[in-house]
């Protein structure tokens, strides 16, 4: 069979980067965070702090749309491309090595619209991870060593970035169940039960 590719959306404290992990581990294949940063910097030449900057961020251009038409027929020697605003260029060269990665291998990513740039991958399961506020704080606080009101301000903070972003990309609604195979509760399930339940779709449909 194709590659399989397991991504997974999270809310802030929600346990998705451990869920990751594990199934990384209970499946042999790796997972991909932070590390798409330094492989889309590879593959498109641009400046790897240009990525940590802009990671995930969300962007107001208007010209993004009739950017991306004309990047799609001429890839990155367009000059559409040349003049486009730096947080574009981030995330096409990370929707492109995205891409690639499902073509070279099986294994699981983690946030930054993947679930968007495989929307053609056959062989994937999107998930999105989430919880209460009660447990995200909790999580946060034990993982972070913050005070709860610190895990309170970077829950809304990072929510809102995340949700702009993938709502501006993808066109889609970040964490609205219509947008993903599965939507999991880490809070009632924990992290291990986030993971069997994963594992069992993976199962029922033949992906490995």
């Amino acid at each position: 069979m194709k590659n399989f590719v397991i991504t997974i959306g999270r809310e802030f404290g929600s346990g998705g980067m451990d869920v990751g992990r594990l199934l990384s581990e209970r499946l042999g294949v790796k997972v991909y965070d932070k590390e798409l940063l330094q492989m889309a910097s590879k593959e498109s030449g641009l400046c790897e702090e240009i990525f940590r900057n802009h990671d995930e961020k969300p962007t107001n251009s208007f010209l993004y749309s009739l950017v991306m038409d004309t990047y799609s027929v001429s890839g990155y020697t367009a000059s559409s491309y040349l003049d486009m605003p730096l947080n574009h260029k981030v995330f096409l060269a990370q929707f492109d090595t995205i891409k690639n990665l499902a073509q070279k291998e099986s294994c699981i990513i983690v946030g930054r619209c993947a679930d968007y740039a495989l929307a053609e991958h056959k062989n994937c399961l999107h998930v999105f991870i989430h919880a209460d506020k009660e447990f995200r704080i909790n999580h946060l606080m034990e993982g972070y060593q913050w005070t709860a009101d610190k895990a309170r301000d970077m829950i809304a903070k990072t929510d809102k970035k995340r949700a702009s972003y993938y709502n501006y990309y993808s066109s889609k609604k970040w964490g609205d169940a219509r947008s993903y195979h599965l939507t999991l509760d880490s809070g009632n399930l924990g992290i291990e039960g986030c993971v069997d339940m994963i594992l069992k779709y993976v199962e029922i449909k033949k992906m490995q």
